[in-house]
């Protein structure tokens, strides 16, 4: 098309046409003089050049000039009222080339309405002015300008509104971050919050400052959860809960503002107390640690000394109580018993006599020394318990009979074998004072 045009101004852009640049004649006229051909010698004529094109430009809208180029009449009935041409209108020739420029334009016209919107982000559509619809990533059109026209959002984005500080914590904003807690202390908050576009439309309608907007929301969403707790909560214990009860009520409030806001994260960047109190809330907080620590101590001690007196004080108790519980079994077995050899002493006095005589000795000879005599055969040989001497001295008896090294014993083995007339006069004072016993129980009887 554009060629075709470009051939109906007559333009020739061939270094090898001979008559480039030496005017365009009509078909009809006899421009050559004569059929002789033009020189070729010598550059172009731009002047001709400028005004053939002229010419073939005003032919196409529907003005044609006659004349040759020495003014003369080119055409003879083209000769109204002067020697030096006329003008008349080509009607459909100038349909053509309106038409022609015209759909040029359009087609430039619809093109500009094409845009490409990236990954991540949304494209909003305007239509005069007014919300028409959001596109999705990718290839777009809409209506050219002034029809329709548009806005890339980036949805994807994490976008950072910083209170308190600039750049740097050392950057402070005393205006921003002093704050006054429930039991009216005055404390220093810094802290970042992070946010994303939920809503692009929204993001660009309805706020016309939206940084502003998130900061200001951001401002008085901390100024009131700080307002609403005590100083020493909010420098320490109660940070997280701080900041996660901020980006809740944050994201009410953007909501309520209907700003397409999503809040993602309320960072805690720096919380002291102000400047000019810093070095007596040092003193204090070092104050407040050592009596921490000193009353841990005392709680350490307290646990380890209570327990061993608790330990002890339950010992001596139950010691006590198995004493007493010991005495009194014992006491009620004696008792029990008495009462049981009474019975059977009233049934046989004399026998159970003679065998509580027989249990009483049983228990003394069995922790005394036993030496056998033989008073019958008349000879004062002295049987010599051996057994009670190895079992006292606690030294086995050598291969001539003699027990081990041990001065007591052998100084009683001594006595006896030195003295054997004094232990038999001993043993038959006993067997007499046994008989006047039995006789005195048969007396009784």
């Amino acid at each position: 098309m554009l060629v075709s045009l470009l051939k109906r101004f007559g333009l020739k852009f061939s270094l090898n046409d001979p008559g480039w640049g030496r005017g365009s004649q009509d078909n009809n006229n006899n421009g050559n003089q004569g059929g002789k051909k033009p020189s070729n010698d010598g550059p172009p004529d731009l002047d001709q050049l400028w005004r053939d094109f002229n010419q073939r430009l005003g032919g196409l809208f529907g003005n044609r000039k006659g004349g040759n180029n020495g003014g003369g009449n080119r055409n003879n009935n083209n000769n109204e009222g002067g020697g030096g041409g006329g003008f008349r209108p080509d009607m459909r020739g100038a349909g053509i080339g309106a038409g022609i420029v015209a759909a040029i334009v359009g087609f430039l016209w619809l093109v500009s309405g094409f845009f490409i919107v990236q990954e991540g982000q949304t494209g909003v559509v305007m239509t005069f002015g007014k919300y028409s619809h959001m596109t999705q990533s990718g290839f777009n059109w809409r209506w050219p300008t002034p029809i329709q026209s548009h806005e890339i959002v980036n949805v994807s984005q994490v976008r950072t509104v910083e209170i308190g500080y600039r750049g740097n914590v050392r950057n402070k904003q005393q205006q921003e971050s002093l704050m006054l807690t429930e039991d009216e202390n005055i404390i220093d908050i810094q802290f970042a919050v992070q946010y994303t576009l939920k809503n692009a439309s929204d993001w660009v309608f309805n706020n016309r400052e939206q940084e502003e907007m998130v900061k200001q929301v951001a401002e008085t969403a901390i100024r009131e959860v700080v307002g609403r707790s005590e100083m020493d909560f909010v420098l320490y214990e109660g940070r997280e809960k701080v900041a996660f009860d901020t980006s809740q009520l944050m994201q009410q409030i953007v909501d309520k503002y209907s700003s397409g806001v999503q809040i993602t994260n309320v960072t805690m960047q720096a919380v002291q107390p102000p400047e000019q109190v810093q070095a007596s809330f040092d003193d204090a907080v070092k104050a407040g640690q050592d009596r921490e620590r000193q009353k841990n101590e005392g709680q350490a001690y307290a646990n380890d000394v209570i327990p061993r007196a608790r330990g002890a004080a339950s010992r001596l108790l139950q010691e006590s109580e198995a004493y007493r519980s010991s005495v009194i079994a014992n006491a009620e077995g004696e008792a029990s018993r008495f009462k049981q050899v009474y019975a059977e002493y009233a049934k046989a006095p004399a026998v159970t006599r003679d065998r509580m005589y027989l249990e009483t000795m049983q228990k003394i000879f069995t922790s005394t020394t036993k030496v056998m005599v033989d008073t019958k055969s008349g000879n004062n040989l002295i049987y010599l318990p051996l057994d009670k001497l190895i079992a006292q001295t606690g030294q086995p008896v050598g291969a001539t009979g003699t027990p081990g090294a041990s001065s007591q014993p052998a100084a009683s083995t001594s006595v006896i074998r030195t003295d054997p007339n004094s232990l038999e006069s001993q043993l038959q004072q006993e067997s007499r004072v046994r008989d006047e016993r039995s006789a005195r129980d048969r007396e009784v009887r």
